[in-house]
């Protein structure tokens, strides 16, 4: 039982929803959200969506460049 589960807050400073996605805390700083968190970002799903859109561009580079 991880600690999504077990009910652990957003970790963008200034937002106290229930989490729903991990991720590592470099990843979440770089797509532009404020994180308080060292080795991990936990996410609501508002704060997952808007990862998922910052991060669309970069996903679709690295698809096209390691396509055989």
């Amino acid at each position: 039982m991880g600690k999504v589960a077990k009910g652990v807050k957003c970790s963008v400073s200034g937002c106290d929803n229930e989490a729903v996605r991990s991720l590592p805390a470099s990843k979440v700083i770089a797509a532009g959200l404020k994180v308080s968190a060292s080795r991990r970002a936990y996410l609501c799903k508002e704060h997952y969506k808007q990862f998922k859109k910052e991060t669309k561009k970069e996903k679709q580079v690295e698809k096209w460049r390691y396509k055989p």
